[in-house]
């Protein structure tokens, strides 16, 4: 039997195959060759009426329930562009930070705070010239993390009078390292 793809039904397979599972409405513009933007409202309104995509906030479309995403992958779809997880989130999910940090907090060209259901989130803004220095940041599933020792640096970057509770676990030469060669 050979099927029939609809508009609609080209479309969702279109975003299915691009990989990605949380879209900004110019990511769908482009993935679907939209220029008009009634005609790509128009479609996400549809689209989202008949639960084919989710909103997760204004702007922002994904095709699993909001409640089963990274809120990493929401804060930087958010963002919308370069960001890492860095500073107290890093930190405490590395275990050098002991009390429960309550933002994600990024690092990217925003300084922003917001929040998607129970989740906050917080940007501090840094020069691109730092910013973009890949040192001491790795990718995994697609979102950009700091290491331990970047997110120190970054940390004494923003504020220099930081006071680290784990200090004795942090390897102080790297962060140096790390420090010397971002140039900060």
């Amino acid at each position: 039997m050979n099927v029939i793809y609809t508009s609609k039904n080209n479309k969702i397979k279109q975003i299915v195959n691009s990989g990605q599972v949380i879209f900004c409405d110019t990511d769908l513009a482009v993935i679907w060759g939209i220029i008009k933007k009634n005609t790509l409202y128009t479609t996400i309104k549809r689209y989202t009426r008949q639960r084919l995509l989710e909103k997760v906030r204004q702007g922002i479309y994904s095709i699993k329930s909001p409640n089963a995403l990274s809120p990493d992958a929401i804060g930087a779809k958010i963002l919308h562009g370069y960001c890492y997880v860095s500073a107290e989130t890093a930190l405490e999910r590395a275990g050098i930070l002991k009390q429960k940090i309550r933002n994600i907090t990024f690092v990217s060209g925003l300084s922003k705070k917001f929040s998607v259901g129970i989740h906050s989130f917080s940007s501090r803004q840094m020069k691109d010239v730092f910013l973009y220095n890949s040192i001491g940041v790795y990718t995994e599933g697609g979102i950009n993390y700091a290491c331990a020792e970047r997110a120190v640096a970054d940390l004494l970057y923003f504020n220099p009078k930081y006071y680290f509770d784990g200090s004795t676990s942090i390897n102080w030469d790297k962060v140096k390292e790390i420090k010397k060669i971002i140039g900060y």
